[in-house]
């Protein structure tokens, strides 16, 4: 699917629906643009899915998806044998291994969705590998980079770099961090660094972890943190360290060196990792960007998601999982709505963002809070909080009541999805 040229696709697409009323067009072939092509298409829409590169490639290593996510997965024909693997404990400790809390499942959820535990591991390219078998022929049209679009009282013409034209009853920005939509809708996004650099890497299996464990662990101003994995269905680990930069940091020339020398401060099982990974093919960095809250997220008949909107650090923000959540909310807000009727889909997008605004922002601001609170403390504050994480409940209070409880709500949100009696959750 994904290595169809723009000839072959064009001449797939001639032969699909595009009916007024049903036209959805989605600019940005990432998380957030497949999962709304496919909730879309499940509604009986027409979609169009326009990525500017040659294929849809997935950017990064490994993701954590916890359950509202693996639900919408699960509703679109996802494998989950490609993420679901036993139930994975999950310990916040300190660096030298002492655990401050676990992190609690919820019995009701487990009954009610048919998934046990709360996060799965997986690599990205595996979940947009399978989820592109999914999308019938004709919906991806590739090398379609986005210049500008025209809206008027009954659609939106999208103006392409190679000079076609193309119409559509809505658009939805799935474009990313630097989106194009979201620019002409709402100017310059104004970016900033929020002070982390994240090495983000994988590997293979090993003997000598405990299975099903794993763990977040924080030392005076790093993060370090490893999780069970599945990579095409084969046991391994992804792994993380966060540390503080800005835009001007120089990057190591030796990133194995840099990396191991951060990891040297860590329990058991952080140093073993490194030399297990091959730095070149299965190590990311990524300077984290974020943008000032937005008060809406569509104007007239375009609505932007995920990255286009609300970028989030790796802190507890769970990026992937809301721009695939997103997706699926968006379509189920407009199932049913004659996509001529700019009025209908004015309503149905307020509703979407009443829903969604402040739960996503939640989990932003929370990661900005963790952010703060992990990485920008100074000594002597910095050793206080340590112990009082380490001798106190507090830290588990602040982590259910941060994003768990949020996650819990959202998921008794989504009945349709339940395994079983659908039935909403009592929380």
């Amino acid at each position: 699917m994904s290595s169809l040229n723009t000839d072959n696709v064009a001449k797939q697409n001639a032969s699909r629906s595009w009916t007024p009323g049903k036209r959805v067009a989605i600019i940005g072939g990432g998380p957030g643009g497949i999962s709304s092509a496919l909730a879309f298409l499940k509604r009986g829409f027409d979609v169009r899915l326009y990525e500017k590169q040659a294929a849809c490639k997935p950017i990064g290593g490994a993701v954590l998806l916890n359950t509202p996510v693996l639900l919408i997965l699960r509703h679109y024909g996802f494998d989950m044998s490609l993420a679901v693997d036993g139930v994975t404990n999950v310990d916040f400790q300190n660096r030298h291994g002492m655990a401050r809390t676990r992190q609690p499942f919820h019995s009701i959820v487990e009954a009610r969705t048919g998934i046990k535990g709360w996060n799965y591991g997986v690599l990205r390219s595996s979940v947009i590998k399978n989820l592109l078998t999914l999308l019938p022929e004709g919906v991806i049209q590739v090398n379609y980079g986005l210049d500008h679009f025209i809206e008027d009282d009954k659609g939106v013409d999208l103006h392409f770099t190679n000079g076609e034209v193309h119409r559509t009853d809505i658009l939805v920005g799935a474009d990313g961090i630097r989106s194009e939509v979201s620019k002409q809708l709402f100017g310059d996004p104004q970016l900033f660094h929020t002070g982390l650099r994240l090495w983000l890497a994988y590997c293979d299996h090993f003997e000598g972890i405990p299975p099903n464990w794993g763990y977040v662990s924080h030392s005076r101003f790093h993060q370090a943190s490893f999780f069970p994995m599945l990579h095409e269905g084969k046991p391994g680990f992804e792994w993380w360290v966060m540390e503080r930069s800005s835009p001007t940091a120089p990057v190591p020339s030796d990133v194995k060196q840099h990396v191991t020398g951060l990891l040297e401060q860590f329990a058991f099982p952080m140093q073993e990792f490194p030399d297990r990974t091959d730095f070149d093919t299965q190590c990311f960095r990524w300077e984290i960007y974020n943008r000032p809250r937005l008060s809406t997220w569509h104007k007239g008949r375009v609505m932007c998601i995920g990255d286009a909107v609300h970028p989030v650090s790796p802190y507890a923000g769970y990026g992937m999982g809301m721009a695939i959540e997103d997706g699926y909310y968006l379509a189920k807000w407009l199932d049913g709505v004659d996509l001529r009727d700019g009025r209908a889909i004015s309503t149905s997008y307020d509703e979407f963002e009443t829903q969604r605004l402040e739960y996503v922002y939640h989990n932003v601001e929370f990661a900005q809070t963790l952010t703060k609170v992990f990485h920008m403390v100074p000594e002597p504050f910095a050793t206080i909080r340590d112990w009082v994480f380490d001798y106190t409940p507090l830290l588990g209070h602040f982590l259910n009541k941060g994003y768990l409880e949020k996650a819990k709500i959202e998921t008794g949100q989504m009945p349709e999805l339940y395994a079983g009696t659908g039935e909403h959750l009592q929380l």
